[in-house]
């Protein structure tokens, strides 16, 4: 937008806020209008759409300190006063009035003449450009294009199972709009996922910024994440262990599966299910389950008098023996 467009929009009228209003009222000003009037939220209203590009330029010249500050020079000089005409000697209300009445200078348009490149050199000094004053490209002075929309964050806690299976679920963005987002399937806790093009929309027709959605899983009463597999404790009994018995086993979601136990399993032996684990699309683990030896708390008589009885038919062995030896080899 050329300079001397400013004489004819007030941009803290367009955004109702007085002229010493602070970076972060603008901001919180500029981001609620933008809510409202911006096109996806009123379709197909043109009227929307132009108050949208509106309030859109003016807080692109008020959120830069820079050329808020250019824009309040050029607006001090009243938008009764004179422009930029190309009148000659003895024509009031030339270029020459206007930088006189800016700068504290006396009108005479053979001061600016003589100081070489004319009218768009004397803007290229002032407001820090390089020449080529009016011709348009990219962006608001000229620079670039479109701007990205913000990028947003969000947070959100799923149940141990939506984390391993995968779901669509709502989401409510901060300073954004409620959303459908699908969780994949193996989704770990603390994981980070980045979806592309759900952040804020742009303020100038560009992309929209993206989201990044950090995910908490809450923990599951007996199951555990081991990577893509699941580990799970089955206890089983001192005679199914010593004998061997066939046990089930609960899988996630699913119904329990039978397994052996061999006679003599010891407590802390692992049990493989394949394909019981979690599904992802790099493979699909396995179900680990490890035995633990369950004690009897409480024994009847019978059953006291029949262990003891046991206990004497085993042989005079030492389970610790090895584990005492090599502590004293260290």
């Amino acid at each position: 937008m050329a300079s001397q467009d400013w004489f004819d929009k007030d941009f803290y009228a367009v955004l109702g806020v007085s002229k010493d209003v602070s970076e972060a009222d603008l901001k919180k000003t500029y981001r609620k209008l933008a809510r409202k009037y911006h096109p996806d939220s009123n379709p197909g209203d043109a009227a929307a759409e132009a108050k949208f590009k509106e309030i859109s330029e003016a807080h692109s010249v008020l959120s830069d300190p820079e050329q808020r500050q250019e824009y309040d020079q050029m607006r001090a000089m009243g938008p009764g006063r004179p422009r930029f005409t190309s009148g000659g000697t003895g024509q009031g209300g030339g270029f020459d009035d206007v930088f006189g009445g800016m700068f504290n200078q006396q009108a005479g348009g053979q001061r600016y003449a003589q100081q070489g490149g004319g009218f768009d050199d004397i803007f290229s000094n002032l407001f820090g450009g390089g020449g080529n004053f009016g011709q348009p490209s990219g962006g608001f002075r000229g620079q670039g294009g479109p701007t990205k929309g913000r990028d947003l964050t969000a947070t959100t806690t799923l149940d141990f199972h939506t984390a391993i299976r995968g779901e669509t679920i709502r989401l409510q963005p901060e300073g954004g709009k409620s959303m459908s987002v699908k969780i994949p399937a193996g989704v770990n806790d603390g994981q980070k996922i980045r979806l592309k093009g759900k952040g804020e929309p742009s303020m100038d027709g560009g992309a929209p910024g993206d989201l990044t959605l950090t995910v908490t899983v809450r923990k599951h009463p007996i199951f555990e994440r081991d990577g893509i597999n699941l580990r799970v404790d089955v206890p089983v009994t001192f005679t199914e262990a010593t004998l061997g018995a066939t046990i089930e086993v609960p899988t996630l979601g699913g119904d329990p599966v039978k397994l052996r136990v061999a006679p003599g399993t010891p407590s802390g032996r692992v049990l493989r299910v394949k394909g019981r684990g979690v599904e992802t699309a790099k493979g699909t683990g396995d179900l680990l389950a490890t035995i633990v030896v369950a004690v009897p708390a409480h024994l009847s008589a019978e059953a006291t008098e029949a262990l003891e009885a046991f206990a004497k038919l085993q042989p005079a062995e030492n389970p610790r023996e090895e584990l005492l030896a090599k502590a004293k080899a260290d």
